[in-house]
Parts: structure tokens; sequence; C-alpha cells
């Protein structure tokens, strides 16, 4: 973990953006319970503003890349497409690929329970740090690091669109049962930072699909995919 700004260079090379003002690198890779347990600090601020700022940009300049990259896909794509990248799931992938984990101040309790490898603190890093961009040099360079960040997941997305499976099971099963899926979950195992989740749904009280994935979320889209090729199967 990053103890000075200067060690803040891996991260900004990663980025393509340095810092005019170091302490906002700091402070968007600062999680609250960092600051819970450093009391006698008054000046150290958690990532919580500027992940909110962030998240505004984010959807702002996310938005202006899926029009400019899709300009044939009707706005109904474009927002499935957009909230793909945006999501937790989406960021926490542009976490991952960077290896941010390691520069978040995190708490002791949160280290022990996988704080570094946890999804929704580096989605919301990635929003902090976006948000850091932005307070320090404007919307320009804010998108400038969203493109090099989020580039490569561009056509991810548009795979995701078109693959949401669960709503797509949600209108069979409206149609069909004039009921909505439910999923539970089945069991759960491995450690806490490589959990695998089963998952099942259920249509009417009875299951029709069982599957597993690293996430809750991941499994249920599996589920619901293996329950639309039954219907396909059975049709």
């Amino acid at each position: 973990m990053a103890e000075s700004a200067s060690d803040f260079q891996a991260l900004e090379n990663l980025l393509g953006y340095v810092f005019k003002e170091p302490a906002l690198c700091r402070s968007a890779l600062t999680h609250k319970s960092w600051v819970n347990e450093q009391r006698s600090d008054a000046a150290i601020v958690n990532n919580e503003r500027l992940e909110f700022l962030g998240d505004a940009v984010l959807g702002l300049a996310v938005s202006d890349m899926l029009m400019q990259q899709f300009p044939e896909h009707p706005e109904g794509q474009l927002s499935k497409m957009r909230a793909a990248l945006v999501n937790e799931t989406g960021l926490s992938k542009v976490a991952e690929g960077m290896n941010l984990g390691q520069w978040i101040f995190l708490g002791r309790g949160e280290l022990l329970e996988g704080g570094r490898v946890r999804t929704s603190i580096l989605a919301n890093t990635v929003e902090a740090i976006v948000g850091a961009v932005h307070s320090d040099a404007g919307f320009e360079a804010a998108t400038r690091v969203i493109r090099k960040l989020m580039g490569p997941f561009l056509h991810g997305a548009s795979f995701s669109a078109d693959n949401d499976f669960k709503s797509r099971l949600q209108e069979l099963a409206q149609a069909k049962f004039k009921s909505a899926p439910t999923y539970a979950l089945v069991s759960e195992a491995g450690p806490e930072h490589e959990k695998i989740f089963e998952i099942s749904v259920f249509i009417v009280d009875r299951e029709y699909a069982r599957a597993s994935g690293r996430t809750k979320k991941a499994a249920q889209q599996l589920a619901a995919a293996r329950a639309l090729d039954y219907f396909g199967a059975e049709e």
C-alpha cells in the first residue's frame, strides 16, 4: 500500500495522468475505515465526496464514448451498455486490471475481511479517482483518463447488453406463467476473496436451472441463460 505521494507514480503511469495536487490522489484512495482509525489526524479526508463527483463524470464521459463508438445503436441499447460499464461489476473489473487494491488505504477490519478485492470498494475507488482527476484538472483530463481505463471494455459492454439473460427470462416468465423468476442461493464455497456462489432459478416454485459464478450476479445471469436454453429446447 502507498505510504507517501511519491508512491503513487506507478498508479499515475497506469492512469496516464500526473496529479498537480497529490493530496487529491491520496484522498481518492482513502477508504472511510482508514480515516476512522486515524482519529488524531483531522486533515485526512476519505474518498466519499470524490466518489460522488466521479460517478457523475463517469456517466457523462462514458455516454459520450458510446455515442461515438456505436452511432447505429438506439438509446435503449446504449443505456444498457453504459450500465454494464459503470455498475459495480464493470468498474471493479477496471480496478482489478490495474491491481488498484494495492494502493487503497483501508482500516484493519476491512483488510482482514478482504477489502482489497471487494468489488464495492474497488468500484467506489475508481469513481473517486475520476472525481479526483476532475477536481485537479477538469472534465477533459478526467475524460482522457476514463478513455484510457475503460476503452478496452466498450465492446464487452455491447456483449453484456446483448446477453442480459435475467431480463430476457423475466419477459419469458411473465408471458408464459404470469410470474417473475426468483433466485435462491444454494451454496457458497472458498475463501472470502475467492468465493464461488451456486444459484438456482425458480418460476412458480419450480427449479429450472442452476449455475455457479464468482459473484451472485454472475451466477444468476448464467442460471437465467440455462433456463432460457431449457425453454428453447422445450419448444
